[in-house]
């Protein structure tokens, strides 16, 4: 197929003209003189027939037309960009992972060295925030992405999944389970059956925010059958570790996601008293602008933590 395009020079000038909305500021960006960049629109005008700038007295901005065909140029400049980046041996920038603080530092991390192991040549940052958890509805972190950058950037977030303009990829769907230290048992207080609770400080993890999805100490008693138990009593903290560090302190019996417990009920330094568990109404998803897809360092770390997260599921 031919395409019937103006000189890429013109319609790059146009992108970048009408990001800054300044012919100076996209000639700096480009390394050419602001009047180079006036040519360059007014030749893309008249090879299209319309005015894509309204010229001021001291500033411009986009006609009807210019502002209409700015979107689909950018994507157009994003795709090629990342065409192109495909093609390249090795990548040359850092893969920044960001992560929810509990997943990063008690699944992730652990795991990591795994990962250096099978790809020594990927340079790795992570990052962690609560910027990656969904909280009463707000989807959070959106990459602050330049299609030109050698560097990108892709999250792992805790929610619903639901987050428009991102490639969006299950990890795994955590439980919820009880957890203690073994110093709570030998403390003297029964813990055989889900009744004995009442005799024990119940540990709330409060990193869901939204009200209409509560997964808790109230759900998980009303399962295991528990009558005459506050389930509203107890330790609060909106943090999972901080939720974890009081429970492997011997301060209560903690309802904490599996996947971040399960390194310390293998070694011993937690236990759980019951099997009984309840779903989470989140999930983990490994989410990334579509463009980035392709780049060897991000499909490299894609297929590893989707094969750890199914290992593990």
């Amino acid at each position: 197929m031919a395409y019937r395009l103006p000189p890429l020079s013109a319609l790059r000038a146009f992108e970048a003209a009408a990001r800054h909305l300044s012919f100076k500021l996209a000639a700096e960006e480009l390394h050419v003189t602001p009047a180079a960049v006036s040519q360059q629109i007014r030749l893309l005008e008249d090879y299209l027939g319309v005015p894509l700038f309204r010229r001021l007295t001291r500033a411009i901005e986009l006609t009807a037309t210019g502002a209409a065909m700015l979107p689909d140029l950018r994507r157009g400049f994003d795709c090629l960009a990342a065409a192109v980046d495909g093609t390249r041996s090795g990548d040359d920038g850092v893969l920044t992972i960001h992560a929810p603080p509990s997943f990063a530092s008690r699944w992730l991390v652990p795991r990591l060295p795994r990962f250096a192991a099978a790809h020594p040549g990927i340079a790795l940052r992570l990052s962690s925030g609560d910027d990656t958890v969904d909280r009463d509805g707000d989807t959070g972190w959106i990459s602050p992405l330049d299609p030109r950058s050698a560097d990108c950037e892709v999250a792992i977030r805790y929610g619903r999944g639901d987050y428009p303009g991102l490639r969006v990829e299950k990890i795994f769907s955590p439980d919820y389970v009880p957890v203690c230290s073994p110093r709570l048992l030998a403390a003297g207080r029964p813990l055989t059956t889900p009744d004995d609770l009442r005799h024990h400080l119940l540990i709330h993890d409060e990193t869901i925010s939204d009200e209409d999805l509560p997964p808790g100490w109230q759900q998980w008693l009303a399962q295991a059958g528990v009558r005459g138990v506050d389930a509203g009593r107890g330790l609060r903290f909106s943090n999972a570790i901080l939720a974890v560090e009081a429970a492997l302190d011997g301060q209560g019996v903690a309802l904490a996601l599996s996947p971040l417990v399960e390194a310390d009920v293998a070694a011993g330094r937690l236990i759980r008293p019951f099997a009984l568990s309840i779903p989470s109404p989140y999930a983990y998803w490994l989410a990334m602008p579509e463009m980035l897809a392709g780049r060897a360092a991000v499909a490299a770390f894609r297929a590893w933590v989707l094969t750890e997260g199914a290992a593990g599921a």
